[in-house]
């Protein structure tokens, strides 16, 4: 298996891609944790681009189950189907639902896995993957066959930490997690994905955007996506680095600031704070 060295659309940090690889050697799903917006998911698919492996993502919502990672057996449709008198019926087969585990373990190449955002589920999603990640492989109890990985395949797992993860299922996991990009790696994010701004609307874009986090009591800090969000915003509206510049910057409000700002609480305290730094300077 090729190292991962990074990818002409990811600025990957040297620890994250030690983390990478160090995943693959052990041969352990690679545990994401970061803001969010910080390029988890994106990472999976830059690392599955960059070793040329197909991948196959599972994106996690509140009501998934972790047996439709597995499969799924429609029992209403051979229902339906019989009520007919298809003969699909005789071969319970023919009703079982792939899911993306299965189909990632059944792939004849090597492929790379996300399950997106693990968090957002109920707290036994994790303990109920246990032993498909750990052997890679389940039971299909309608076929009554095993179902065996032929490759192991790259499993990434990202979390935004909104519920903490057990303690089996971590032990099964290399973890790392995504640091906010100092300013520096925010540049090459930035030159990455719009290579001709002028460097003077940057210059004064990382400076309004990296005082913006730093505000005391902000519910929600912006993150990288929503700075290059921003950022296209100003391209598009042709907007010019002086608007973006006063003699203090903390009496101005940035301009297209929803791009950045996402909640009315947020706004809000931004607004009391250019008032209240008015009133100081008179």
């Amino acid at each position: 298996m090729k190292r991962f060295e990074g990818s002409a659309g990811y600025v990957a940090t040297p620890d994250l891609m030690l983390a990478v690889n160090a995943s693959i050697t052990l041969q352990r799903p690679l545990l994401i944790k970061g803001e969010p917006g910080t390029g988890k998911t994106m990472l999976a698919e830059e690392v599955a681009n960059a070793l040329g492996l197909p991948i196959v993502q599972w994106h996690i919502k509140s009501t998934t189950k972790a047996q439709q990672g597995l499969y799924e057996y429609d029992a209403v449709s051979r229902l339906r189907d019989s009520q007919l008198g298809d003969a699909r019926v005789h071969d319970i087969s023919n009703y079982i639902v792939k899911g993306s585990l299965w189909e990632a373990f059944d792939a004849d190449t090597p492929t790379v896995v996300l399950i997106d955002e693990i968090d957002k589920a109920d707290i036994e999603f994790p303990n109920d993957l246990l032993r498909e990640l750990d052997r890679m492989e389940f039971y299909c109890y309608e076929t009554h066959a095993l179902v065996r990985a032929k490759h192991r395949p790259i499993v990434f797992i990202t979390s935004n930490n909104e519920k903490e993860l057990p303690d089996a299922f971590l032990r099964r996991c290399f973890f790392h997690y995504i640091k906010f990009p100092d300013r520096e790696t925010m540049q090459r994010i930035v030159d990455v994905h719009f290579p001709d701004i002028k460097k003077t609307l940057l210059r004064e874009a990382l400076e309004v955007f990296f005082e913006l986090r730093d505000v005391p009591g902000l519910k929600k800090k912006p993150s990288t996506s929503e700075l290059l969000d921003w950022l296209k915003l100003l391209m598009a509206e042709d907007i010019p680095p002086e608007a973006l510049r006063s003699q203090d910057q903390k009496k101005t409000i940035p301009p297209l600031h929803g791009a950045l700002l996402k909640n009315e609480q947020d706004v809000h305290l931004f607004e009391r704070l250019i008032f209240l730094a008015r009133q100081q300077g008179r």
